[in-house]
């Protein structure tokens, strides 16, 4: 497969970073604010170049030339958790990104966000944002909702996705298809919830048969971690899953079988797409964050894949009507 190039800011725990390898980018560099995060990129691929520095600091200069300038900056500007204050709030680095975007001047662009971001209540934002990116050149600007459960993810997670792109590959790039089947927390966890011989694990698996609720990471003020708020709770109490908190293991032969198995790290890694092999520096809580915040590894190979084809003529040319 012929190697692009990309640049990956807030690069988290490499979800995003990870899919897009898969898709044929090598990474000349990641940048990322989280030691524990930085600890983990290098951890799984000590030769990656990884920059554990404010993203408001890096300079992209060096970088110019690259294929794909990628990233999911923070998204508590325009979640409902994070009180969608836009750009009135101190994290919204969408206006860094485009500064970074500007330094190295790269063929292609994928940032992914909330669906929050799709709101009416931004619009005149994701103009704003479009407008930057047309005066870069850029013209094929398209956001897109995409749920994870469409690309063999086993949870919902909406993710609001925007490519850019220039010249002939801003004609060829298409959005990846949904895959018909989708697979369940029950498929996807078997093994794993078995894995120390509890009883109950095929009775789990049938309760278990559908796609999990969106996994959430919480933030560092957060006291400790679960799978989010009280309605994600009762959705994961659907699947047979307590949701008020992660397990250090799989349940043993003396777990009760009619009582309801918390996720391991583990598990909750494999909800969000990551490989078994892809290790989390830290304790339970800052890994278990790590994976809640991550962007999943096949969905970014999905989009990743549309714009690698785009960018060596391997799509076909569709409209660039922008929506």
């Amino acid at each position: 497969m012929h190697e692009l190039t990309s640049l990956e800011v807030c690069a988290g725990a490499g979800g995003q970073a990870l899919g897009l390898e898969m898709a044929g980018f090598g990474h000349s560099a990641l940048v990322e604010i989280e030691p524990i995060a930085c600890a983990t990129l290098n951890l799984n691929r000590p030769q990656w170049k990884v920059f554990n520095q404010d993203l408001r600091s890096f300079d992209a200069t060096p970088f110019r030339g690259i294929d794909l300038f990628a990233g999911g900056v923070p998204c508590p500007p325009f979640s409902i958790a994070g009180r969608q204050l836009g750009h009135e709030d101190e994290r919204d680095l969408f206006p860094v990104a485009l500064d970074r975007i500007e330094e190295c001047r790269p063929q292609a662009v994928m940032l992914e966000n909330v669906p929050g971001l799709s709101g009416a209540r931004f619009a005149s934002y994701r103009e704003q944002l479009r407008g930057r990116l047309s005066d870069m050149k850029f013209t094929f600007v398209e956001w897109m909702t995409l749920n994870a459960s469409n690309f063999g993810v086993p949870q919902l997670r909406p993710r609001f996705v925007l490519v850019a792109l220039k010249g002939r590959a801003a004609k060829r790039f298409r959005w990846p298809v949904a895959e018909p089947n989708q697979l369940t927390v029950g498929d996807a966890l078997h093994d794993l919830m078995g894995a120390r011989g509890w009883d109950g694990v095929e009775q789990w698996r049938a309760v278990a048969a559908k796609v999990a609720p969106t996994l959430v990471g919480g933030s560092k003020l957060h006291g400790g971690p679960d799978l989010g708020p009280t309605r994600a709770k009762a959705a994961w109490k659907q699947l047979g899953v307590d949701g008020a908190g992660v397990a250090d293991l799989a349940p043993d032969p003396s777990f009760p079988l009619d009582s309801y198995p918390k996720l391991t790290v583990r598990m909750a890694a494999r909800i969000q797409g990551f490989p078994d092999n892809w290790q989390f520096e830290g304790r339970k809580t800052a890994a278990y964050r790590q994976v809640g915040n991550a962007f999943p590894p096949p969905v970014a190979c999905a989009v990743g894949t549309s714009i690698r084809d785009a960018l060596l003529g391997e799509g076909r040319i569709v409209s660039v009507d922008a929506a």
